[in-house]
């Protein structure tokens, strides 16, 4: 399997980005990022989506003729967990569940059945594979996905993108925390963080990874292009160490603003549900140490720079 180059015209990406409400196809925060880079560096990109349009083939066509031919097919699907207007009960919990499992399973089966099968096989999911703690150090190798419904939620995410035998290259590449000028997590902090009125959520000294908008479509860029590159890449800034208190700060610095004001526990339990609100009360210090090995160079590996460049 030959690397695929730079720039060289006519290979064909085949993206899916999860239904979200209002969007459809690749438009999203991170397909939006990564179609762009993948098309500055000579990339055809393919979207599935409920309507179809120019280089777009609809989940209807996938299902009755299969995935059209391509080098690598991406899946970023999923229902926005932290979705404040969703109540955290059973039904929102199986909508969070299969809007992951069903699209990567008919992915896969897919890819599985293609003629031509595409040469990379990519899935985004998340660092709640790992446990939140206060000392622990997770990388690629590190245990995980059996300890709550996130962790769970995950490892049967990875399992269903799966696939027999090694004629498709496969990357798992586990999510922080994204951050960008044109959705993620900033775009629910900026309104009171400029108005003097942010701080962290609830203790602060929980772990927060993070990884700006440019590097993980860095990574998934990196991964449909470098042959050498398989298996689960953490797709975290190396700035790991960033507790939620000093993530605040430094967006506070980044808007010249204050940023004292704690979100208590107690309101992110009541807006969220106890077991959701796990996701920002505690966190994990999770490192990209195969993210780094394979040879990927980030564009903004401190905090500091990449806060500048989101508010700027």
């Amino acid at each position: 399997m030959g690397r695929l180059k730079q720039n060289r015209r006519g290979e064909r990406l085949f993206l899916r980005e999860g239904t979200k409400p209002c969007t459809g196809g690749g438009t999203g925060f991170i397909g939006t990022a990564l179609t762009q880079l993948l098309k500055a560096r000579g990339h055809e990109v393919m979207l599935v989506s409920r309507k179809p349009g120019p280089d777009r083939i609809t989940w209807d066509e996938l299902d009755t003729s299969g995935l059209p031919h391509c080098d690598a097919a991406v899946n970023l699907a999923g229902e926005n967990i932290l979705n404040p207007l969703r109540r955290w009960n059973e039904s929102f919990q199986k909508e969070v569940l299969n809007s992951r499992l069903e699209t990567t399973q008919i992915l896969a089966r897919a890819i599985n059945k293609a003629p031509q099968p595409p040469q990379a096989w990519v899935l985004v999911t998340g660092v709640a594979y790992y446990q939140p703690s206060l000392t622990a150090e997770y990388d690629e190798d590190s245990p995980g996905g059996d300890f709550d419904f996130f962790s769970n939620l995950v490892t049967k995410w990875e399992a269903a993108a799966r696939l027999p035998g090694e004629s498709t290259r496969q990357v798992v590449v586990r999510s922080g925390v994204v951050l960008g000028r044109e959705g993620g997590a900033i775009r629910h902090m900026l309104l009171p963080f400029r108005l003097g009125l942010g701080g962290p959520i609830g203790p602060g000294h929980q772990f927060f990874p993070w990884i700006h908008i440019r590097d993980l479509a860095g990574i998934l860029a990196h991964a449909v292009e470098a042959s050498h590159v398989q298996g689960v890449l953490n797709g975290v800034a190396p700035a790991s160490a960033t507790t939620n208190a000093e993530f605040a700060k430094a967006l506070g610095a980044a808007l010249g603003r204050p940023a004292f004001i704690p979100l208590p526990s107690m309101v992110v339990q009541a807006v969220f549900g106890q077991e959701r609100a796990i996701m920002l009360l505690e966190g994990q210090k999770v490192v990209p140490r195969r993210t780094l090995a394979t040879g990927y160079q980030y564009s903004f590996p401190e905090l500091g720079a990449a806060l500048k460049e989101v508010v700027a």
